[in-house]
């Protein structure tokens, strides 16, 4: 079974307008943000009582104590404070709920550690902290999950059904026009295409990208066929 994920909590008027719930429907997991970029005691608690609704895989969304730059601009911090960070914020999650699956780190820092090991292996110590009983969500090939592995961590590679990616295998940057997939169709066709490379575990709709609902829609309906 490959999974659909999305990154959830992050935006409070998208858990009360509806936005999100409609999102959940297509998904069998969910990334909670837990204090580090975004989210707080509300929003997590939201979140979760959705989660629960959809009997949906709940994991922690830790990223940089950075939510000015919503968590997506690459910082130098120490790695012993990465770490602490990243226990934190699980355990922050961990209030609310006893059933945290798997660990996914968030924007500039999952980015940073596809290729920092030192990095990777920080974020690993932060959820060591917490549990080594979870997954850790990773970048598909990339040397993140080998450095998971090596501490011990069950992994998850994942993909992208609405980001673009570049040659050798990483993200299009955000800050360039094309990062995006927003039309479902695309989207769909792309994570099909992941999905058969037979090296995949989960495969992300970001929860902020426009139509994210319709995007999960049609890769749920995609990966079925």
């Amino acid at each position: 079974m490959i999974h659909i994920n999305a990154d959830i909590g992050e935006i409070p008027a998208h858990i009360e307008d509806g936005t999100q719930e409609s999102l959940l429907r297509h998904l069998t997991q969910v990334n909670i943000a837990c204090g580090g970029h975004a989210g707080d005691d509300s929003t997590m608690r939201a979140s979760i009582g959705q989660a629960n609704r959809y009997n949906l895989q709940i994991g922690a969304h830790p990223g940089y104590p950075d939510p000015a730059n919503f968590g997506r601009l690459e910082l130098d911090l120490p790695l012993d404070a990465v770490t602490q960070a990243v226990f934190e914020q699980i355990t922050a999650l961990s209030k609310f709920t006893n059933e945290i699956q798997h660990v996914k780190p968030h924007g500039a820092l999952y980015n940073q550690a596809v290729h920092n090991e030192a990095l990777a292996r920080a974020i690993a110590k932060g959820a060591a902290r917490f549990s080594r009983n979870i997954a850790l969500v990773g970048l598909a090939n990339s040397k993140m999950l080998d450095v998971f592995a090596g501490e011990g961590f069950r992994i998850q590679a994942e993909a992208f059904a609405d980001r673009r990616y570049n040659a050798d295998g990483t993200l299009v940057s955000r800050t360039l026009p094309n990062a995006l997939i927003t039309d479902p169709a695309e989207a769909a066709q792309q994570a099909v295409r992941l999905a058969r490379s037979g090296t995949i575990q989960t495969i992300c709709v970001h929860g902020d990208t426009p139509g994210a609902a319709a995007i999960a829609r049609a890769v749920a309906q995609a990966l079925i066929t």
